[in-house]
């Protein structure tokens, strides 16, 4: 059992309250926090005994204002390195390592019907290339295709991209992303290359969500989406469109500051907040039966 550890909440805020104003994507949202951050330290709510329960409250103001879920103090029982980004990047490399790459199933169904389920994370490109790309290929000769994307809780733009290319025939405008820092645009496509084989543009497509679906798995779930590449089957996600960086304000502490919002060239906006809306909504735990049926009723007709 980790020991509670107890912490002087004024530095933590301070450090919060500045990364906040010099990075959050919505410089007005990040002034309102600031303000309500402060005032709550100066009311004394985050005089607590442990820091997970200081993260628990702090993540509560952070996301009170605009309901941005990637806007987090997040707690980490271990004791996380003080490199930017680094207590995040350390926790996905071990869900990496323990999950075959992050392509923990494939299989074949009845009526050559292929299920991917890609879980718990898109992981950086520079380590998921290899087995996205042989999950993928290998899914390439069935008749349909479905990617389960239930347990999946975001990761990489790249990696949403590189998949994305598997699934389409032609290089493909998916995604723009606008970066506070510097005030300037990224645009995402497909790729013109991948490794192996693809299962193309043409193939019946269907992407399985729940509520758990977040972030850049949300991403590929709306790109296909809105290109009418796919239909998504499930429960709404839980809508979480900004890309963020952390920051460890202390060994067991790291503020997630969102540093970008998405735009799609297609819809012209993103699922913040309203998560992606499902084609067929139903329960996530009933979404593989009823994708496949319709993947069976598809290729029948």
């Amino acid at each position: 059992m980790t020991t509670p550890t107890k912490l002087a909440p004024t530095p933590v805020i301070d450090e919060t309250a500045r990364l906040l104003t010099e990075h959050y994507v919505f410089p007005e949202i990040a002034g309102q926090l600031t303000g309500l951050l402060q005032r709550r330290l100066t009311e004394g709510a985050y005089d607590v005994d442990d820091t997970e329960e200081l993260a628990r409250l702090v993540t509560t103001d952070l996301q009170s204002v605009n309901g941005d879920r990637h806007l987090r103090l997040k707690h980490h029982a271990a004791p996380v390195s003080t490199k930017r980004g680094a207590a995040t990047l350390d926790a996905m490399r071990r869900d990496f390592d323990t999950s075959l790459g992050g392509a923990p199933r494939v299989q074949l169904l009845d009526g050559g019907v292929a299920v991917v389920e890609l879980a718990p994370m898109l992981f950086p490109l520079e380590w998921a290339a290899e087995p996205l790309s042989a999950a993928l290929a290998l899914a390439s000769r069935a008749q349909a295709l479905i990617v389960d994307l239930r347990a999946n809780r975001g990761g990489d733009p790249d990696t949403v991209a590189f998949v994305c290319s598997y699934l389409l025939d032609e290089r493909t405008h998916l995604n723009t992303m606008h970066w506070r820092d510097g005030e300037r645009s990224e645009q995402s496509w497909s790729l013109p290359y991948v490794p192996g084989a693809r299962f193309g543009g043409s193939k019946p497509l269907y992407v399985l969500t729940s509520d758990s679906t977040f972030s850049a798995a949300e991403e590929l779930a709306y790109d296909l989406q809105q290109l009418g590449r796919a239909a998504v089957v499930g429960e709404p996600t839980r809508g979480g469109a900004h890309p963020c960086q952390g920051w460890t304000l202390h060994p067991h502490l790291e503020v997630t500051v969102p540093v970008g919002r998405a735009i799609n060239p297609v819809s012209g906006t993103n699922w913040e907040g309203t998560g992606v809306r499902p084609d067929i909504p139903c329960a996530a735990a009933d979404a593989l039966d009823h994708a496949h049926a319709l993947a069976l009723a598809r290729l029948a007709a």
